[in-house]
């Protein structure tokens, strides 16, 4: 990541620390300064929370196709390797913001304002993504996604096989299953959830790469062991879900998207790419979530 100083924000019950580059959340504190998030292990991934736009995943051969043209993107997009302006900071609430450039016209060729407003209410961070279409006369198509990772275990003395996810609702459906280059198999995935809502977090789950619901019932679900503090993430504005690891790092990732990898062989239209949503000329769309510390 690069080295960039780090906006604070916070409350007397949690406190944020977030790097304008990427406009990335990279520390989630309590209030005895705990730490919530990945310890960012480089023998694993360095990465904390990147901001996933205007891409979910991977395109097929990283190729974006629009308007005629080809373009080439990684995976997720760009806005995680890309320096946002910090256009606002009080005590508990910060606004990033990235707009078209030169070089993002160059591989998406939309004009477009990316706004990551983060605050703090006690217990509670509230993310806010905002996406508006700057086009007079086209829609702005996009994906985009939250990538969180926080700490497993929790700093609260439960051991790492304790630690599981319930989701709010029952999840029936099967999975979607991943490459090895990264793009969705026709082939679905058993579901792993006891009792149709608890995932019980252990490696062997994420060999085949990340837990992929392509339509989640749930808008929230709570991360921790049984007992003890834990933390809630609502994602009411995103109808998919990743849960991913590297076996054996100190982290797990939960990921509400708008958006989702290009399906193996795909070669339409972005327009056509599952789980891309399309902004009118002038209109913006909002994606948001918001992680709470129960004690």
């Amino acid at each position: 990541m690069t080295e960039a100083a780090l906006i604070e924000i916070g409350s007397p019950e949690l406190t944020a620390a977030i790097n304008p580059y990427g406009a990335e959340l990279t520390h989630l504190r309590d209030a005895e300064g705990r730490e919530l998030m990945t310890n960012a292990d480089p023998a694993f991934w360095t990465g904390h929370a990147p901001i996933l736009f205007p891409i979910v995943g991977g395109l097929n051969g990283d190729t974006l196709r629009l308007d005629g043209a080809h373009y080439t993107m990684g995976k997720h997009g760009f806005a995680r390797r890309s320096s946002f302006a910090v256009v606002e900071h009080s005590a508990a609430r910060a606004v990033f913001l990235l707009e078209d450039s030169a070089e993002t016209l160059a591989v998406y060729p939309r004009k477009f304002a990316l706004r990551l407003t983060y605050s703090i209410e006690g217990a509670t961070l509230a993310i806010n993504a905002e996406i508006e279409n700057r086009e007079s006369d086209r829609t702005l198509p996009a994906s985009f996604g939250f990538h969180p990772a926080f700490a497993w275990p929790l700093p609260y003395g439960k051991p790492r096989a304790e630690h599981r996810i319930v989701f709010a609702v029952d999840e029936p459906e099967p999975l979607r299953e991943l490459t090895p280059g990264g793009l969705i198999v026709a082939q679905e995935r058993p579901s792993p959830l006891e009792d149709g809502r608890t995932l019980r977090l252990r490696d062997a789950l994420f060999e085949q790469d990340a837990l992929i619901w392509d339509a989640v019932r749930s808008q929230s679900v709570r991360y921790g062991a049984e007992t003890g503090p834990q933390l809630r993430v609502d994602f009411a504005d995103t109808p998919m879900l990743g849960i991913w690891t590297k076996p054996g790092a100190a982290y797990v990732c939960i990921e509400p998207w708008h958006g989702i990898a290009d399906p193996e062989g795909f070669t339409g239209v972005f327009t056509a790419k599952p789980g891309v949503f399309e902004v009118a000329p002038g209109e913006s769309k909002t994606c948001a979530i918001q992680v709470t510390l129960e004690r």
